[in-house]
């Protein structure tokens, strides 16, 4: 069953920022695409199975940005 999910991440400001937190993030396991969005503050992820929020959580902090949560 497939998933995907928008989270509001705070801290991202450019290029670059978008590519650490997609690289982290890319890394999980069963994750099949990131897109991240600096200008909105959001990171969308499609996975394989719906993925934990913690595990989702520790990616984003590895990057150095801080997961809110799952968007509105």
């Amino acid at each position: 069953m497939s998933s995907t999910v928008t989270y509001t991440v705070t801290g991202m400001s450019c290029g670059h920022c978008e590519k650490s937190v997609s690289s982290e993030l890319s890394a999980l396991t069963g994750v099949t695409e990131v897109a991240a969005d600096a200008k909105a503050g959001t990171v969308t992820v499609s996975s394989e199975q719906p993925l934990a929020l913690a595990d989702v959580r520790a990616a984003v902090d590895e990057a150095g940005y801080e997961l809110v949560g799952p968007a509105a």
